[in-house]
């Protein structure tokens, strides 16, 4: 085979350059939605913005290796709903950077304060919603890749369908429904789930609660029976260890899939996880 001469092989290395696309994702659970959308497309990078072990970004602050990721960036895909608050100043610098907001359009939570909670991806419909809105989005701004924008998408919600018809199979059996969680993450997946939180450790990870609070939880947790309190997997369980101690209710893990493993399949490994701990520690 002979060799291309050298204009031509730096032309052909320009274009593929030029027609490379490199889709920024904001965290964990979008990258992982992401990576199932654009899998197979030629020419596309995804690459995540935030550590994995970051959890919910509550307190994230940009470094300066994370603004020369996202000047390099064609699109960046973000949750939305507030969760990426930390973006609002960094983002009006690059005006022609495409955002797609994933949880656009969908109906969000608030909670008894007004803020609206954005954990819309701890529900598996709220990811199903979120993958559809995604993969519509980039086979807008790609229409060269629509179809297997749009082919991955839906091949992905078939699977999150699956899990979720598994999630319902086994909760309807459940008797007793009322659970404590760690922190705000899992209002939609009760909400999806007919789960009843009566109540939440800490409204704010890293944020102890005070002894007070702690007595209250110890009364609710008493008055309603409840045997399980759910930490997560991201934050420390001594809180809900101190109420187990005294209630002689016990902790179990709960994980609000916002790190892990950075494949295709960790999404779906994540909730199966949870929903072994459900059956567990609620049948």
């Amino acid at each position: 085979m002979k060799k291309l001469p050298f204009l031509l092989t730096v032309l052909l290395a320009s274009v593929l350059l030029a027609q490379s696309k490199t889709i920024l994702t904001s965290f964990y659970p979008i990258y992982i939605m992401t990576i199932n959308i654009t899998d197979g497309v030629p020419g596309v990078k995804v690459v995540n913005l935030t550590k994995p072990q970051t959890g919910c970004l509550h307190d994230y602050q940009l470094t300066p290796q994370d603004m020369k990721t996202i000047s390099t960036a064609s699109m960046f895909i973000v949750n939305g709903g507030g969760m990426e608050s930390f973006l609002n100043k960094t983002i009006k610098q690059y005006p022609k950077l495409r955002i797609i907001e994933a949880s656009k359009g969908v109906p969000l939570i608030k909670d008894s304060h007004g803020h609206t909670n954005p954990h819309l991806w701890v529900s598996v419909s709220g990811a199903i919603n979120e993958v559809r809105n995604i993969s519509n989005e980039l086979a807008a701004a790609d229409p060269a890749n629509s179809d297997s924008y749009k082919k991955n998408g839906e091949a992905y919600i078939k699977k999150l369908e699956d899990l979720k018809a598994k999630f319902n199979d086994a909760v309807n059996s459940f008797s007793n429904k009322k659970i404590i969680t760690f922190h705000e993450a899992f209002p939609y997946f009760a909400k999806e789930f007919n789960l009843d939180i009566v109540d939440i450790i800490e409204r704010e990870p890293g944020s102890e609660p005070s002894a007070g609070e702690l007595a209250s939880t110890v009364r609710i947790v008493r008055k309603n029976g409840i045997k399980a309190l759910f930490a997560e997997p991201q934050y420390p369980a001594k809180s809900a260890e101190t109420i187990a101690k005294e209630t002689g209710a016990t902790v179990y893990i709960l994980d609000p899939a916002v790190s892990g493993d950075m494949d295709k399949d960790a999404y779906v490994r994540a909730m199966e996880k949870n929903l072994t701990v459900l059956i567990k520690a609620l049948k």
